[in-house]
């Protein structure tokens, strides 16, 4: 009966596209709980540079993983496809205060790198600044680097270009941007970020997008439609855009997406999409040669289950799949190292998700 059991288990696995790669023992971990001065790292966000180098950026909370208090940007780099990584490099540090929501972006005819990130104040608590109670507010900055990420210019404020004064919560991504590569809008910066207006306690996401190599940041449009929040972008065939969103509504419990046909500007077509069930917690979207890849906990209810996805036709479907960790995880991002060859970055654990954050390369053909 057992050896039955088992037959059918993997005859249903084959069927429906499903693996799981056991990828515990070969995740190379990147950022550790308590190492350095930092109690735990959340937040991941990865990019490839032009150089062909990754750089993974985290959150380095010093207290412990509240998202308040003193909270410090760091990164990583690996110069070999994420099979090793250096030492750990502090790109931003502000005292007790909270500097986080790593959105890096790279602008490939310069090589340059724009790292979107949002600031508060360490002693105010996200309740307070949704209820405009706090000493201050949620603030946007920019870093930028000319070198590959050896080094990093000072933070630039960047709250008007792209936060209305009306809304209280901001987020950056958190995880990377996307520079549109196809129709009008080519060469074109968009990174998506989340906001609650004042007086409704309602998130909304939103894309900010720059047309000067990401020198400037204008404001984009919004969700039609509240309850949702953290969000990637990736560019269709056609050239649209398709947004990812953190679902809030618990009567359905899958990510909610939408579309731009103008670079960002608005979004319409705000819907469901049941196949990408999830337990509220930020995802990651990426295209990858001609197909699009997504990553999260695929659990109704809880963070565990790293899984990946793909679809062929533009998010229509998700026929294939890959379970990186079955255990506890939660917030990830993806990148392309070469073709047909992702890596994902993600916060995993086997007691907690937020005890590392590791890196895992995929082959694509292990979805076929």
């Amino acid at each position: 009966m057992k050896a039955l059991l088992i037959v059918f288990l993997f005859t249903l696995s084959a069927m429906w596209g499903i693996d799981s790669l056991a990828f515990q023992d070969q995740a190379t971990p990147v950022f550790s709980a308590g190492e350095g001065e930092y109690a735990c790292f959340r937040i991941p966000a990865v990019i490839k540079t032009t150089n062909g180098n990754l750089l993974a950026f985290a959150e380095g909370r010093k207290n412990g993983c509240s998202d308040t208090g003193d909270i410090d940007l760091v990164m990583k780099r690996s110069t070999d496809d994420g099979r090793t990584w250096s030492q750990l490099q502090v790109i931003w540090e502000d005292g007790t205060n909270t500097c986080g929501n790593p959105a890096p972006v790279v602008e490939k005819s310069s090589g340059d790198i724009i790292l979107l990130s949002t600031w508060n104040l360490g002693s105010d608590r996200e309740p307070q600044i949704i209820e405009q109670q706090s000493t201050d507010t949620r603030r946007v900055f920019l870093l930028r680097s000319d070198d590959d990420g050896h080094t990093w210019s000072q933070p630039k404020e960047i709250t008007a270009q792209v936060k209305d004064p009306t809304w209280t919560w901001y987020a950056t991504g958190p995880g990377s941007g996307i520079q549109m590569v196809n129709g009008p809008f080519e060469g074109r910066l968009v990174v998506g970020c989340d906001h609650i207006e004042a007086g409704t306690k309602k998130y909304y996401s939103h894309a900010v997008y720059s047309d000067d190599g990401g020198h400037h940041w204008n404001l984009g449009g919004s969700s039609p439609q509240d309850q949702v929040n953290e969000c990637e972008v990736a560019e269709l065939a056609d050239g649209r855009l398709i947004m990812n969103m953190r679902n809030y509504d618990r009567n359905q419990k899958s990510r909610q997406v939408m579309f731009s046909d103008d670079g960002g500007i608005t979004w319409t077509g705000q819907k469901h999409d049941e196949a990408l069930v999830e337990p509220i917690c930020q995802a990651s979207l990426l295209r990858h040669e001609d197909e699009l890849v997504f990553s999260n906990p695929a659990s109704p209810d809880k963070r565990e289950r790293m899984t990946l996805k793909v679809s062929g036709d533009d998010g229509r479907t998700w026929d294939r799949q890959l379970i990186l960790h079955e255990g506890p995880a939660a917030y990830s991002d993806l990148v392309s190292l070469a073709p047909g060859r992702i890596g994902c970055l993600f916060e995993a654990g086997e007691e907690s998700p937020y005890e590392r954050i590791v890196f895992l390369p995929v082959e694509m053909d292990r979805f076929r």
